[in-house]
Formats: structure tokens, C-alpha cells, sequence
């Protein structure tokens, strides 16, 4: 008699951006201890907020730090991504978490593409084709962005964890773009890379949202349905 692996779904549909990566921490370390096989959450912020990768090249300089304020944002750091990525109540974040094997292969490439069919298939399920490839003039531009008319519209990281057992613990982030933001989250990017004397600057018009590309906006629960339904084609959450 086989026995599904365990997992865990959880919805965030209004939160602040450090309590989601709170709980994905918690989540995380469930799946690195074997409480389940992998997770899944969904989650969407009420207060924006920049969030900076790790590392010395960004820093949440005090001059950063007042201008953000002025402009009602918060700062934060995360383990993954390469750049500043703005978080704001248009958007909505997946962070997908599950176990490999010892005897089952990693690669970045096959793990991000694991990551990007699921995000194909929901867009596929809107009737809007997207493809995967870099972006340039984006925010935390890489080469498996997913596309619209070769406009923007989610942001892909991963990092891999260790666990007992020889296991690997993938990370898989995705940021999407939702509500047409574009005007209000660019400047707050573009200001973490003047303070940090950085010279590339990020553009609006190499953005676009979902909302540009539905005749009727969907709410966020029946958003978290299509990613999970989306999810449930490439993993066991159904």
C-alpha cells in the first residue's frame, strides 16, 4: 500500500513582508527536518517594501533607508535573488519548497525550469502566452523571467539547502506581477541602486501586469486556486 508524501499549502492573502518570510522559514525547516516532503505558499503583502539580497554589494544605507521612508517603503534581506526586488500589495509571491533524493539529480537549470513550467501552465490556463528568458531594463533581470510580448511579469530565484539522509532542500521563489504598479514599485529599485552606486537603472516600460492582459481582474483567492491547480500538474498539490 503506497502513501502520498506529505505536504503543506498555506495562503497569505494580506500580510506584512516579514511575517510571510517568517513562515517560510518555519515551512522551510519542516521540510529540511521531514515533516513534509515539500510546501507551498502563497502570499501577498499589505506595506511595501524592497527587499535586498544578501551579500555586501547592497546595503540598507541610512540615506536608503530615509528615502524609502519618505516614499511610505520598508527594507528587508533574503538569502535568494541578485538584486533589489520591490514587494507591494499588486503583487503576489510563491515560494515552492521540496525534497530531492540523494539518488535524484539537481541542477539550477533543471530546477528553475521545473519552477517555470507550473507558471507557464497558469498562464496558459488565462489564455495568455508567456515565455521564459532574460529582460533587459528589468528589476532583478535573469534568464527565466516569464514574458508577456517580452515584457516582465514574474521574477524567478532559487537557492538549495542540505538535510540529512544526502537529501537537497530547492527553495524555488517567484514574484508576479499583478495590479498595474509599475509607476509606483521602479523609483524604489532605482533608488537602491543609486545608494549603493550602482549605475544600471531599471525601467517601467520593461514591465507589464497581469491586469493589462484580463478583460476581468481575478481576485487574489481565485488566483491562489489557478497557481495551486498550476502546482498540482507537476507536484502532488490538488
Amino acid at each position: 500500500m503506497s502513501t502520498k508524501p506529505k505536504y503543506r499549502v498555506v495562503r497569505l492573502p494580506s500580510t506584512a513582508c516579514p511575517q510571510a518570510m517568517e513562515k517560510e522559514q518555519v515551512l522551510l525547516e519542516q521540510v529540511q527536518q521531514g515533516s513534509f516532503s515539500q510546501a507551498l505558499l502563497l502570499w501577498r503583502c499589505a506595506i511595501p517594501a524592497i527587499v535586498l539580497p544578501a551579500g555586501r554589494k547592497w546595503q540598507a544605507t541610512e540615506p536608503l533607508q530615509q528615502w524609502l521612508a519618505q516614499v511610505g517603503w520598508g527594507i528587508l534581506h533574503r538569502r535568494s535573488g541578485g538584486a533589489p526586488v520591490p514587494q507591494s500589495p499588486g503583487m503576489l509571491n510563491i515560494a515552492h519548497m521540496y525534497t530531492l533524493t540523494a539518488a535524484q539529480p539537481y541542477s539550477v537549470k533543471g530546477a528553475y525550469l521545473h519552477l517555470c513550467d507550473s507558471l507557464l501552465d497558469f498562464f496558459t490556463g488565462l489564455d495568455i502566452c508567456a515565455e521564459v528568458h532574460a529582460t533587459p531594463g528589468a528589476y532583478c533581470d535573469g534568464d527565466y523571467n516569464l514574458n508577456i510580448n517580452g515584457q516582465k511579469i514574474v521574477g524567478t530565484a532559487q537557492r538549495v539547502l542540505t538535510a540529512p539522509g544526502g537529501r537537497r532542500i530547492v527553495l524555488a521563489h517567484a514574484c508576479l506581477l499583478i495590479d498595474d504598479v509599475l509607476e509606483d514599485i521602479i523609483p524604489p529599485v532605482n533608488a537602491c541602486n543609486a545608494f549603493n552606486d550602482v549605475p544600471e537603472r531599471v525601467s517601467v516600460a520593461a514591465h507589464t501586469c497581469l491586469a493589462h492582459h484580463l478583460s476581468t481582474p481575478l481576485t487574489t483567492d481565485d488566483l491562489f486556486t489557478r497557481l495551486i491547480h498550476a502546482f498540482s500538474r507537476h507536484t502532488v498539490f490538488s
